[in-house]
């Protein structure tokens, strides 16, 4: 957490130290964006001299703060549907992707030697499994030694793109979540305690013995969390890594979505990963302050053509090169300058 908390203090939260030609750029929203933002940020204030101060508070709030108009862009991983995007006047496009992984804290058990899927995640998740040596587990780990213990469930306790995307998974892989539970950015949680932001899951589980959480891998890989395999809709167990990522990602159509309205999970391909998400951009085709609306497009050019290798040491999948092509013809159409 202080790696992050220190890339905010040098990149992120520095609009005040702007040049005086230089527009202010707000965001607020995604905690799954945030690491890789950040360093896109401070990379870009080195070069530009404009600062990003983005509040990493959750796609529900960021919906909340970019329809209020008092930020400059919103970030969501539960991207707004056409309908909806019409109402508000928004233009959104996806910026990039990652894999959202199930993180435990099980004492002797290390990164990816626990395999789940996802009807066993909906039946933890759902209060279904309580204990760690239940037979449903133990049959996808037959040679893992687990305790008796009670399993202690972590979920976001704020409004999440992170849980819209994995209650979507659960969805699709169990029928008793979707009938009882659904998808949302939040939900009813039928068992577990709440945190804020994959920051605050992240914090939770390695503090707690015996829990179970999901964050964004970054998260994952800078708090040295415990994550698990899991096996993916061809009944291949796959690892949390840049190619598995990859290949879920590959399956999607952007050029063929309605306001690139597209989810990743449960994904067809022997290698896919089962839970990959798409932080998406949100602004106002018509905004207030239109040198700030300039300046975030020109930090988003910048993200898109040079912040593709710090996605990718983060774990990230950037978007391809096609559908930025897309992309910044969506910005010459529907944002005013």
């Amino acid at each position: 957490m202080n790696f992050l908390k220190t890339i905010v203090a040098a990149g992120l939260v520095a609009a005040s130290t702007t040049t005086a030609f230089a527009a202010d750029i707000t965001g607020a929203g995604s905690t799954f964006i945030f690491p890789v933002l950040s360093k896109w940020a401070d990379a870009y204030k080195k070069e530009s001299g404009s600062g990003v101060n983005y509040q990493s508070i959750g796609s529900g709030a960021g919906i909340k703060q970019i329809q209020a108009k008092t930020v400059t862009f919103g970030a969501t991983d539960a991207p707004l549907k056409a309908d909806q995007l019409q109402k508000d006047g928004f233009a959104q496009w996806p910026m990039v992707m990652g894999g959202i992984v199930p993180v435990v804290n099980v004492e002797g058990v290390k990164a990816g030697e626990l395999v789940l899927d996802g009807a066993t995640l909906a039946d933890i998740f759902i209060g279904k499994i309580t204990k760690w040596d239940d037979a449903a587990i133990k049959k996808l780990n037959p040679s893992a030694k687990l305790p008796s213990d009670a399993i202690s469930v972590v979920h976001r306790a704020d409004g999440s793109g992170t849980t819209f995307n994995f209650t979507n998974y659960l969805s699709k892989t169990s029928a008793d979540w979707k009938s009882k539970v659904g998808e949302g950015t939040a939900v009813e949680w039928p068992v577990g305690v709440g945190a804020k932001g994959n920051e605050g899951v992240a914090g939770n589980i390695a503090q707690t013995k015996n829990s179970i959480g999901y964050v964004e891998y970054a998260y994952a890989k800078q708090n040295k969390l415990t994550y698990t395999k899991m096996v993916n809709k061809a009944g291949k167990t796959v690892e949390p890594t840049n190619e598995t990522f990859q290949a879920a990602a590959s399956n999607a159509d952007w050029t063929s979505a309605p306001g690139y309205y597209l989810i990743l999970t449960d994904q067809p391909g022997d290698k896919s990963w089962p839970i990959v998400a798409t932080t998406f951009v949100l602004m106002h085709k018509d905004a207030v302050d239109k040198a700030a609306s300039q300046e975030a497009l020109k930090f988003f050019k910048f993200a898109f053509e040079k912040g593709a290798k710090s996605a990718e040491e983060l774990d990230y999948i950037p978007m391809p090169d096609n559908v930025v092509k897309l992309i910044e013809k969506t910005w010459s159409a529907d944002i005013k300058s």
